[in-house]
């Protein structure tokens, strides 16, 4: 009997970890394409709503499905001075971060802003590799490198556009708001071993809905009436499907994997943004795009094969833990 049982359980530790490997990439994939069509949304709230009335609208929306699925949620392992972490979580990501975007997305094309964001996973790996001795293999440096030569060509290959009046700024402004997201997320893994993706995902957007909450007061009355269909839907939809489920997944992913692998799948951020930006904004997409997307979504699959990661093992390898935020995916 002994030695049946000792197989039995390895097989069903295996099966637990590839399921949650399975999981975490699924989430990442959603993730991804919510971010992806983020930037036309937001294009589309803006001929309405200014900047941080935007980002006001979309936090509060999203707070108050967090607020009905709190209870839910798996009380966190607090320690003393948690709270600053927190706090630095909350205040780069999501308050600096739309507020730089916000601004960005006024002076340049969704396109172009959703390229810039495949700029995270290189300051993210950087990162992790310095502050969190997370390591890159062979496999991944090479899937890096290849879908960033991809986005550098679908940023040079990008024609001007009449809806970005200082392209240059914006692009700039968005480089800062992914410097402000990269560095959140580096904090937001030095909490996930004790406190549940969901948990950090509603303290975020709860701070920041209380931050932003004076834009939408200091908003004149009459400016409402004249606010067009179209930026009430890119709110809508921003905060019921891309300000929080998103945000909830993709931390999801990062407590089963290591920073960099997770934050490699940003890459394909550009894509969508990209694709959709073509579809529903008339933004041009040159044939070279086209082939810098296929590159960039190469050297992603690429580098997130089985393997791919080295360093400090992700909860996935470790299936005798309770997955972080299994109470709420349970019910």
């Amino acid at each position: 009997m002994r030695r049946r049982s000792g197989p039995a359980k390895r097989v069903s530790a295996a099966e637990s970890a590839s399921h949650g490997r399975g999981l975490a990439l699924a989430g990442l994939a959603l993730a991804v394409i919510l971010w992806g069509t983020s930037f036309v949304a937001i294009k589309a709230a803006l001929v309405g709503f200014g900047p941080l009335a935007v980002g006001a609208g979309r936090m509060l929306l999203s707070s108050t499905l967090m607020l009905a699925l709190w209870p839910r949620i798996e009380a966190p392992d607090r320690q003393p001075g948690d709270w600053r972490w927190l706090a630095l979580i909350a205040l780069l990501y999501p308050c600096l971060y739309y507020v730089l975007e916000g601004n960005a997305l006024t002076l340049t094309t969704a396109s172009q802003a959703g390229t810039v964001s495949a700029l995270v996973p290189l300051l993210a790996a950087v990162g992790a590799r310095v502050f969190l001795s997370e390591h890159l293999s062979g496999r991944a440096v090479a899937g890096l490198a290849v879908s960033l030569v991809g986005v550098v060509v679908l940023s040079l290959g990008a024609p001007a556009q009449a809806a970005a009046p200082a392209p240059a700024l914006g692009n700039a402004l968005e480089v800062l708001a992914m410097v402000s997201y990269a560095i959140s997320m580096l904090a937001l893994k030095r909490m996930t071993s004790r406190y549940s993706p969901w948990f950090l995902t509603g303290v975020q957007f709860l701070v920041g809905a209380l931050l932003f909450f004076p834009a939408l007061i200091l908003m004149p009355i009459d400016a409402w009436g004249r606010v067009p269909l179209e930026a009430w839907l890119g709110v809508l939809y921003l905060g019921l499907f891309v300000t929080l489920l998103p945000a909830g997944l993709y931390n999801f992913a990062m407590s089963r994997m290591p920073t960099g692998r997770a934050a490699m799948a940003i890459n394909l951020v550009p894509v969508v943004a990209l694709v959709t930006g073509f579809l529903l904004l008339g933004e041009s997409l040159a044939p070279i795009q086209v082939a810098a997307c296929v590159v960039i979504f190469g050297g992603v699959v690429f580098g997130q094969m089985q393997g791919s990661m080295g360093g400090r093992p992700a909860r996935a390898d470790l299936p005798d833990l309770p997955e972080a935020g299994s109470t709420i995916a349970a019910q």
